[in-house]
């Protein structure tokens, strides 16, 4: 029988959010492994757990106005979606991307509290982020957006109270001149304030890596726990950003081959391997340039480009899509399933739309990972980066390196754990709900009504 709680509290949030699909889909993909949990602790409806985490601690909307380098004026919508703080300060990137919606900003902040709790890092959840197009931008434009986002977002933001990072279209760069605003505005040095900074004024060794690191350091775990190892093992990809540059950089250090990445225009099929020192840094090349064409790798390579075509189905070992959200569908899922793919890992936020997931769940050829669990390697070593602002010191990268493994390896097994605690066997996808869910609902009912 399903849980009548689970039940009346999915009736109101659909009543609540109707408009909100996104936001939806990963309520309900997470709230339905926990019958069991509530079934064993009856105090989390007590306390009305489940209906105040879904419900966000506050958000925030607010109007971008910035000037283009012809002088023309330009409108854009800003978000701050602070989901909660139960176990730490919020925590979450901002995207800068046309598709940003209010929904897709709940949806991420209420995915990343759970995947910064399994970090075992004093972080709560949030996001944020504006339909503001970066492509096409130059430095300036993209400058003064940033100063007018900032300022606008500075009150709602600090060390102890919200920390934002990068997301899609919002790297390094970007960070640098929100952090600048920021600076001026409040007239302090608060580099605990952002992360995901250039080294010089405080960032971390190994950010721009961290998500794809951390990626293939949790793919090892699952590995090793089917006696299996990434050596020799082909891998098709998607994306080409920071993301993708760190998973090819560790796959092909451990021996691993990428043979495909994609992009908006299609996907490229390099059968020798994207595993030269050349070809992996012509893809931060291809990100710097901002034309959005993986093309260009293709036509500086020499090898096959597919255009409009996504990279699922072809024949490999392991699929990891790492763009961005909803990018595989169930027609994609049965491809990959068909090409006999035997590891599917989610890297990007909620990367598989819902029936595609239930169908890869329900194949018993193929194991899945979730990418709460799988990505949580960036916002990880961002929490280890507040941890160096705080304590005015900086780690060298293999100090990092070894912190962000053993985190990953810990996220898996505490995974693995609880899946298998509450009757789920060895499905990473519910073990990881479960995990999380459990310690920030312990840290909810310890706190009162708050």
């Amino acid at each position: 029988m399903k849980n009548t709680y689970i039940q009346r509290v999915l009736h109101e949030t659909r009543f609540r959010n109707a408009d909100e699909p996104e936001f939806l889909q990963t309520v309900e993909e997470i709230v339905a492994t926990l019958e069991p949990v509530m079934a064993a602790h009856p105090e989390y409806e007590k306390y009305c757990v489940l209906e105040r985490l879904i419900e966000p601690d506050r958000v925030i909307s607010f109007r971008v106005v910035w000037e283009d380098d012809e002088g023309n004026y330009h409108v854009n919508r800003g978000y701050r979606v602070q989901t909660s703080s139960a176990i730490g300060p919020y925590k979450g990137g901002l995207r800068f991307h046309p598709s940003v919606n209010l929904s897709m900003m709940k949806f991420l902040g209420f995915e990343q509290t759970f995947k910064n709790c399994l970090t075992g890092l004093p972080m709560g959840g949030g996001k944020g982020g504006s339909d503001f197009n970066p492509h096409g931008r130059s430095d300036n434009e993209i400058m003064r957006f940033c100063q007018a986002f900032m300022t606008e977002l500075y009150r709602h933001i600090g060390p102890s109270c919200d920390v934002p990072a990068g997301d899609v279209g919002v790297g390094s760069q970007e960070i640098g001149y929100l952090f600048g605003q920021y600076k001026r505005i409040k007239n302090q040095y608060e580099n605990g304030a952002l992360t995901g900074k250039h080294m010089p004024y405080g960032g971390s060794p190994l950010r721009p890596e961290a998500t794809g690191y951390g990626a293939t350091y949790y793919l090892n775990e699952v590995l090793k726990h089917n006696n299996d190892t990434i050596e020799g093992k082909t891998f098709a990809l998607s994306g080409y950003g920071n993301v993708t540059w760190g998973a090819v950089k560790k796959i092909t250090e451990l021996g691993g081959k990428v043979v495909a990445i994609s992009g908006h225009d299609g996907y490229v099929y390099d059968e020798n391997g994207i595993n030269t020192d050349e070809k992996i840094d012509f893809l931060l090349d291809m990100r710097a340039s901002r034309r959005n064409r993986v093309a260009d790798y293709a036509e500086r390579f020499g090898c096959q480009y597919f255009p409009g075509k996504k990279p699922w189905g072809i024949k490999v070992d392991v699929c990891m899509p790492c763009a961005i959200q909803n990018e595989v569908d169930v027609e994609d899922a049965e491809r990959i399933v068909a090409a006999g793919t035997k590891y599917y890992i989610e890297v990007s936020n909620m990367p598989t739309t819902s029936d595609a997931l239930a169908y890869l769940l329900g194949q018993p050829g193929i194991i899945v990972a979730p990418s709460k669990a799988v990505n949580a390697g960036g916002v990880a070593v961002s929490g280890l980066e507040m941890s160096q602002n705080s304590e005015r010191l900086t780690w060298t990268d293999e100090e990092v390196d070894a912190k962000l493994h053993a985190i990953m390896k810990n996220i898996h097994d505490q995974s693995a754990a609880a899946a298998e605690k509450y009757g789920y066997g060895y499905n990473l996808v519910a073990g990881a709900n479960i995990a999380s869910f459990i310690k920030i609902a312990d840290a909810m009912v310890a706190q009162g009504m708050v």
